[in-house]
């Protein structure tokens, strides 16, 4: 838009519209309508801007023209892409050649993730990965052949989480039917926080959540719960409700209003529980034991991280139920445990909790990211949280408003990570579910089987493994029969992340390791991927020997 006797106005210009837009000349100045009631039709002078005298001529047409010429270049480089696909006219023919050219490179590359004989990784440092691809942003829009180009260089170089030897984190494998509720919720696009925008999802959250809180043991399934971006989130949840529920003029006044409060958590507890209290305004160093402070908060762990060990539930509910103090149970890794017959006695005392989380994207393999949190008192979330926003929280709506479950929320914007487990459940069944969980505690049972004995590997520590973490150590020959301690335990220091990264060169396999308090580094082998054999197993251990046999 410019002012003045040379003034241009290109209003409601259609950026994904294939028509001329229509240029119309007046005798004050060129003025363009392309859309609205107004369409093409001529306005009168702008007022305050002087007309443009007869004299101008040619010369003020040409430059106007080659300002058009020049908008008019750039209204095309913008629509080159977008200017046949939906919400174009007549867009869906090409929408759907483009659409299928996408999923037929997601079907290649999902079908290669379950090929043992391909690599789990194509590793590339961070800087030849940078000059392998541009991956700048730039002002003019790209092709949809250069969209398509970089969608398969995004997934040439991703790793292969789905591949029956990618051991690397507690969330791996690739469920189908997990994938399709994905691309439907991405489909549908729409918002968590009410029923209007939402009405499928929240009711399936509803159904969901008191499915879960049955399985914990909670009588009828009555409670409260909601999934969040991830067991931290859903831990610090539990925090909050907990401090609120001793202390609930905190939530107006602060933390001012309330005593120093402290929260305990077993040793190897997950670190968001830390995260939270520096969140919250507690602190990191309240998230210890210390006398004089008001304990408001016990978190324990089933299934920690790194071991895979669960904290004696019943023992500590029978403390927090003495001192009236909030009792969470964090089981983002060992909760699905819940779902097996043979298992779930790992977690007995659950049902005593006030809160659980429960990261179904992990043992259960729900595609990332799914987590939840329980809480056995129903009503506690609202009123710990709600704003009453009357935009979004109208009181006077035509149906239930308990299915609005924004105001509970944290969030207010919160995404649609319901229905891919519950599709996987309708598909699956709690049987599905079990079988599922058995056989990767049956897979993590047998590699501790096979290498506790076995030359050239060493336990971390003793005893059959709680969940299917094994944690141990891989001793080369040329340090296998060190007599110098502090040397041998040096240079074993070294040798877990020399095979990791010729693991990852090779693209093989992928394992985590890592050290622990005074434990030098060793490997952490965590089994989730439904897709894991016995085979894979005894791979693995041949890797491992063959990778670091030099070292």
């Amino acid at each position: 838009r410019r002012s003045g006797r040379d003034q241009l106005r290109v209003d409601g210009l259609c950026a994904c519209s294939p028509r001329l837009p229509h240029l119309l000349t007046t005798g004050d100045k060129w003025h363009h309508t392309a859309s609205g009631p107004s369409a093409g039709k001529m306005r009168g002078p702008t007022p305050g801007v002087k007309a443009r005298a007869p004299v101008s001529g040619f010369l003020f047409l040409l430059e106007d023209l080659f300002i058009y010429l020049f908008i008019y270049l750039l209204i095309y480089l913008f629509i080159y892409l977008f200017i046949y696909l939906l919400p174009a006219m007549d867009g869906d023919t090409k929408t759907m050649t483009f659409l299928q050219e996408v999923v037929d490179i997601l079907m290649a590359y999902i079908v290669e993730s379950f090929d043992r004989e391909t690599k789990v990784i194509d590793f590339h440092y961070p800087n030849e990965l940078l000059q392998l691809n541009n991956w700048e942003l730039q002002d003019e829009p790209a092709t949809l052949d250069d969209i398509l180009i970089s969608c398969r260089a995004t997934l040439k170089y991703a790793i292969k989480t789905a591949h029956p030897r990618y051991f690397n984190q507690l969330s791996t494998g690739l469920d189908m039917v997990g994938l399709a509720a994905d691309w439907l919720t991405s489909t549908a696009n729409t918002n968590m926080f009410t029923y209007e925008v939402a009405p499928v999802f929240v009711l399936l959250e509803y159904v969901t959540l008191k499915k879960m809180r049955e399985i914990i043991g909670w009588s009828d399934g009555r409670g409260d719960g909601i999934f969040s971006p991830g067991g931290a989130i859903s831990n610090m949840y539990a925090m909050l409700l907990a401090r609120f529920k001793m202390f609930p003029e905190v939530k107006e006044k602060g933390m001012s209003s309330v005593p120093k409060l402290v929260a305990f958590t077993s040793e190897h507890s997950h670190f968001s529980i830390k995260k939270g209290a520096a969140a919250l305004g507690i602190g990191t160093e309240s998230v210890i034991c210390i006398k004089g402070f008001v304990p408001f908060f016990v978190s324990a762990t089933a299934g920690t991280t790194v071991y895979g060990a669960f904290d004696p539930l019943i023992a500590i509910s029978d403390i927090c139920k003495k001192y009236n103090v909030w009792f969470h149970v964090d089981g983002a890794w060992g909760g699905s445990l819940l779902m097996s017959r043979r298992h779930r006695w790992k977690l007995d005392g659950v049902e005593r909790a006030n809160s659980v989380t429960w990261n179904p994207h992990k043992m259960m393999s729900v595609p990332l990211q799914c987590s939840a949190l329980l809480v056995r008192e129903e009503g506690l979330m609202q009123s710990c949280n709600q704003m009453h926003a009357c935009y979004l929280f109208q009181q006077d709506k035509h149906y239930d408003l308990s299915y609005d479950t924004g105001d509970k929320a944290l969030q207010c914007g919160r995404h649609v990570d319901i229905f891919k487990l519950w599709l996987m459940w309708r598909a699956k069944g709690t049987i599905g579910f079990e079988a599922q969980i058995d056989k990767c505690l049956e897979l993590s049972e047998y590699l501790y089987n096979k290498i506790k004995d076995r030359e050239g590997y060493q336990m971390v520590f003793d005893g059959k493994p709680q969940h299917t973490n094994v944690c141990f150590w891989y001793l080369p020959p040329g340090i296998r029969y060190m007599e110098d301690k502090e040397e041998k335990k040096k240079r074993l220091h070294k040798v877990a992340p020399v095979i990791k990264a010729r693991m990852m060169e090779y693209g093989t396999t992928m394992v985590s390791y890592q050290p622990q308090g005074d434990k030098v580094n060793f490997f952490r082998m965590v089994i989730s991927n439904p897709a894991a054999t016995f085979e894979d197993i005894d791979f693995l251990i041949e890797e491992i020997e063959r990778l670091g046999h030099d070292l």
